[in-house]
């Protein structure tokens, strides 16, 4: 070695001849960076499920080699997409808007996008457009708000397309690594302290649609802990719509024509909470006084709203964000739950007299 010349432990690059004259292959680089051939495919495409130290040795390699992926190589890792699919049926679009931001929050920083799907569980080609659509997209996985969370024949479906998938629901409907619990019972039941607390007992509720296990279980945590209390709710005081302003508008002009005339309603969500506002303007019933209301959701909507709307409170973007964590990061060992707690603004008060 020539004086002066210093030995770096780096070496050239090879010789065509390294490789029997020919150029690198993706097997070469797989051989030479000592993982496997699909981890190498997915360097190459940018997949966000290679970890950066093993990303950066990869890359080394192939630029030390001069190496070129061909289509085939590169087709390895295309048989999933960097899509993750939102696949919904809920009315509400605040809901959905709140969700996908919450989603978007969480692909930030790993290279998925999100793909909007909205469905129709009650069509006749319900799963056959589903197959369609995670076929055709490749999905590289799934979230599943409610209800179309509950749909037991597209979680069957998904697993045999071998598409993973996170479901979100008002209770635990599969494996643990696979669930978002939003415990919607509580909800309900925190709505019911707090109208009996103010000493309402005639008291009226809007359900969403009995299609969605949500509208059971709040309905259920709020007529359970009202029934502990004492305070009965007839069948008459009870109202199904569907999580739509418009039904929460038809539902409380009904209730708002009971004698006696219930002294406070709960609905199921935001969106007919509001229903529920231009109803009793048009009765002539003024809020708080009159008649007190309390939501579901506490969306944007519900202090946009005069007075500010009482709601239970529900992390829908906190939600999305873990919901789409899970899927890129998953894990078997437990379901993550929520707990809804009831935000007290100005549309509630105590009964008159």
């Amino acid at each position: 070695m020539p004086r002066g010349s210093k030995k770096t432990g780096v070496s050239k690059p090879a010789a065509k001849a390294d490789f029997n004259g020919k150029r690198p292959t993706i097997n070469d680089i797989a051989r030479l960076t000592g993982v496997s051939k699909k981890t190498v495919s997915r360097v190459i495409n940018e997949s966000p499920l290679v970890h950066q130290e093993t990303r950066e040795k990869v890359k080394l390699i192939i630029a030390k080699y001069g190496f070129t992926p061909d289509p085939m190589a590169r087709g390895l890792a295309s048989r999933k997409s960097f899509l993750v699919g939102m696949i919904y049926d809920n009315p509400s679009p605040q809901y959905i808007i709140d969700l996908q931001r919450g989603i978007l929050d969480a692909l930030a920083t790993t290279g998925l996008q999100l793909v909007l799907r909205p469905a129709d569980r009650a069509h006749p080609e319900f799963l056959t457009e589903m197959r369609s659509f995670v076929e055709r997209q490749k999905l590289f996985g799934a979230v599943l708000p409610p209800s179309i969370s509950e749909d037991e024949r597209l979680a069957a479906l998904l697993r045999e397309l071998e598409c993973p998938y996170v479901r979100i629901a008002s209770v635990s409907l599969d494996e643990p690594g696979v669930m978002l619990v939003t415990n919607d019972h509580i909800g309900g039941r925190e709505a019911a302290q707090h109208l009996a607390d103010l000493g309402h007992k005639t008291i009226g509720h809007i359900s969403g649609p009995l299609s969605f296990r949500s509208a059971h279980e709040r309905r259920r945590g709020f007529i359970q802990e009202l029934s502990g209390r004492g305070i009965d709710v007839p069948a008459k005081y009870i109202a199904e719509g569907s999580y739509t302003f418009e039904s929460g508008y038809a539902c409380a002009t009904r209730l708002l024509a009971l004698k006696p005339r219930p002294t406070a309603i709960f609905a199921g969500n935001d969106e007919m909470a509001a229903g529920v506002y231009r109803a009793a303007r048009d009765a002539n019933v003024e809020l708080p006084r009159d008649l007190s209301v309390v939501g579901y959701d506490d969306s944007a909507l519900s202090t946009r709203v005069w007075p500010t709307m009482t709601t239970v409170h529900v992390p829908i973007r906190s939600v999305g964000s873990m919901a789409a964590s899970r899927l890129v990061r998953p894990t078997t060992h437990h379901s993550t739950e929520v707990v809804p707690n009831l935000v007290v603004r100005a549309s509630t008060a105590p009964p008159l007299g």
